[in-house]
This record gives structure tokens, C-alpha cells and sequence, in this order.
């Protein structure tokens, strides 16, 4: 029994160091991303992204994550380019998020959706910022696409336009298969609890970067 304690207990450090990482993206380029290694094997009829982010100097943040499917490139998609607000897409139809994430500092960000009438939120720092409906209602995410992080897609996993990829860190992206209660999402934002997404799980083995992509221990809630 004893064992079996120490072995949890030692599973439970190694997975927090695994998970325990930023990546940095220096510049606008269309050529530095990350790509998880998983896909989404089945449609999903609701979600929760939520990821720490700290926003690099250039105008605009850019395009933070991205999921392309067949026949869709913007199933899901956070982006903020040009002198657009910060939007999420959901089968290329988008809502404005009230989010302001251009002081340099972290902040933690949040986004849920549900087919049932659209219905989103957004939240900054564990804070309700805005929420509404009628955001591609009753429409499901499609399975086998591609999560990219830190560009956009125009065609399922690839053709990037630098203008729109993204500058800054990002650390902790997690991604459920349904929507988090707000004391959820305010838990993680405050340290208060580690929930890891059914969907995507941030750990070292599940992202492969790409094209100068740097990874650096870092730990939001430390």
C-alpha cells in the first residue's frame, strides 16, 4: 500500500512538471506554431478553451488558437487582427469578446459555448466579462480536424498569413468537451484547482512546435 501512495504521489510531480512549460512566440511569422497531436474523434456539441496568456507588444494580438476541420478552415477560432476586437469564431461565424489583454501582464482567459441557442461567455482573470446567444446555434464541432496554436488557417492545418499569426506567451491551454460553472473557470484563474481538459490536456508530450517555436519552464500559478 505504501508502494502504490509513493508511486501516486511521484506519478502526480513528474505530470506537473511535464505540464509545467510556456511557449513563445517572438514575431509575426507564417511559419512558428504549435500543433497538438491530438484531434477531436468525435463531434461535440459544447466547449470550454481556456488557456494564460501574456500578449507581446505588437498591434493586435492575433490568432492565439485555431481548430480547422473538414470542410470548415474556422470551426473554432480566438483571434484578435487588424483593428478587430478580440472575436471567437464558431464555424466561421463570430461574436466580439470585451476582453483588454494588451498590458503585457498574464491573464488568464476563458471561453465557453453550447449548440443550445448559441449560447456564449467570456471570461478575463476568473471574471464574467460578457456572454450571449445565437453564436452558430444548434451546429456541433466536427470531428478530425486540426488545433494549431498561434495561427490561423485557411485550409486544414496550414496556409498561414503572418498578419494574423500571433505574438506573445502562452502557457496552460486546456480544452473540455463542455462548458465549466463559472466557480470552475474562477477556481483555475486563482490557482484554486488544476482541471485538465477531456479534449486537450497542455502537457510537453502533446505539443510539437514548429518553426523556432521556443519552450521555457513556467509555471502560471507560481
Amino acid at each position: 500500500m505504501l508502494n502504490k501512495l509513493h508511486l501516486t504521489a511521484s506519478n502526480r510531480k513528474h505530470s506537473q512538471n511535464l505540464d509545467a512549460f510556456q511557449i513563445s512566440f517572438p514575431m509575426r511569422t507564417n511559419y512558428m506554431y504549435g500543433r497538438m497531436k491530438r484531434t477531436l474523434l468525435q463531434e461535440i456539441f459544447a466547449l470550454t478553451l481556456c488557456l494564460w496568456m501574456k500578449v507581446g507588444a505588437a498591434p493586435g494580438l492575433g490568432t492565439p488558437f485555431s481548430y480547422s476541420a473538414p470542410g470548415q478552415a474556422n470551426e473554432l477560432v480566438l483571434i484578435e487582427w487588424g483593428n478587430n476586437p478580440i472575436e471567437l469564431l464558431i464555424d466561421d461565424k463570430a461574436v466580439t469578446l470585451p476582453l483588454s489583454l494588451s498590458d503585457g501582464k498574464w491573464h488568464h482567459v476563458c471561453v465557453t459555448w453550447t449548440t443550445r441557442e448559441g449560447q456564449w461567455e467570456a471570461y478575463q482573470d476568473g471574471v464574467q466579462r460578457g456572454s450571449g446567444t445565437n453564436l452558430s446555434p444548434w451546429h456541433s464541432i466536427k470531428p478530425g480536424g486540426v488545433f494549431i496554436l498561434g495561427q490561423e488557417q485557411d485550409t486544414l492545418g496550414g496556409r498561414f498569413d503572418a498578419s494574423q499569426s500571433y505574438v506573445g506567451e502562452m502557457s496552460d491551454l486546456h480544452m473540455w468537451s463542455h462548458a465549466l460553472s463559472a466557480a470552475d473557470i474562477y477556481s483555475l484563474a486563482s490557482c484554486g484547482t488544476h482541471l485538465r481538459g477531456d479534449v486537450i490536456d497542455w502537457s510537453e508530450s502533446e505539443v510539437e512546435l514548429h518553426g523556432g517555436v521556443a519552450r521555457y519552464p513556467f509555471d502560471p500559478c507560481h
